[in-house]
């Protein structure tokens, strides 16, 4: 291996540099797009229920959810908001989805650059072996062959380490960026989901029923004094009579 190394000549060095890099990345991206570590299945069905029976999750409860898990952060930041109404809460579960979308695309587009510098170094080491064959010719290859042969060996070592390299990168980064938007995607459900089971069972904030009830109470008092108007404009033309 190493022999194969040197003899692709100084541009190897980037090449091995890149496949270090992308072997990092998709060994710990692989194992962070786990699905059960991002967006456990059973999350929002434990927040439902303990909900119910409690009548409310503590606040120590909910932090604890939030650093646990990426769908935790997004539902347990959704229940500590829910008391300001639906659209506050939908507002910050929104942001912290967009957080936590950020997060797991960690490294990707390195993985993605990788992907497409590789060939490009064992392009240009496939160009500079040519050009060395060429050189060596002039300089009397023809009674050596040994020289011509150096060049050759430079250019097709550099091409196949870079495509050796690139290939897996680009099939890794592809597979990344799949898993991501099936976690998000996810994320979108989870969320929904919540929100629909907290208007079924009655957990959404209480402001809004208040608030609609004092609007019918302020409508009803404005009802009254017209009705009172009314009959002071009645009894006012009776007198008059």
């Amino acid at each position: 291996m190493w022999e194969l190394v040197k003899a692709g000549g100084w541009l190897m060095t980037p090449i091995v540099v890149c496949s270090i890099l992308a072997l990092v990345i998709i060994i710990e991206r692989s194992h962070t797009l786990q699905f059960n570590k991002v967006a456990p299945s059973r999350l929002r069905e434990q927040l439902i229920t303990r909900l119910r029976e409690n009548g409310d999750i503590g606040r120590t409860q909910l932090m604890n959810v939030k650093e646990k898990t990426a769908l935790g952060d997004i539902l347990a930041t959704g229940l500590l908001y829910r008391q300001y109404g639906l659209e506050s809460m939908t507002m910050h579960m929104q942001n912290r989805a967009s957080v936590q979308v950020h997060q797991l695309e960690k490294n990707i587009n390195m993985l993605g650059t990788i992907g497409a510098i590789a060939p490009l170094l064992g392009l240009l080491g496939t160009v500079l072996g040519i050009i060395s064959s060429f050189l060596a010719i002039t300089d009397g290859a023809m009674q050596d062959p040994t020289m011509l042969a150096a060049g050759v060996s430079q250019a097709l070592i550099t091409t196949a380490a870079g495509m050796i390299v690139a290939i897996p990168a680009l099939v890794a980064y592809r597979y990344f960026q799949r898993r991501i938007i099936d976690i998000n995607a996810q994320f979108e459900t989870q969320a929904g989901l919540m929100i629909q089971e907290l208007y079924d069972y009655h957990l959404l904030a209480s402001a809004q029923p208040s608030t609609a009830s004092s609007r019918l109470s302020i409508e009803d008092s404005i009802v009254q004094e017209r009705s009172f108007g009314g009959l002071d404009s009645d009894k006012t033309s009776i007198a008059a009579m």
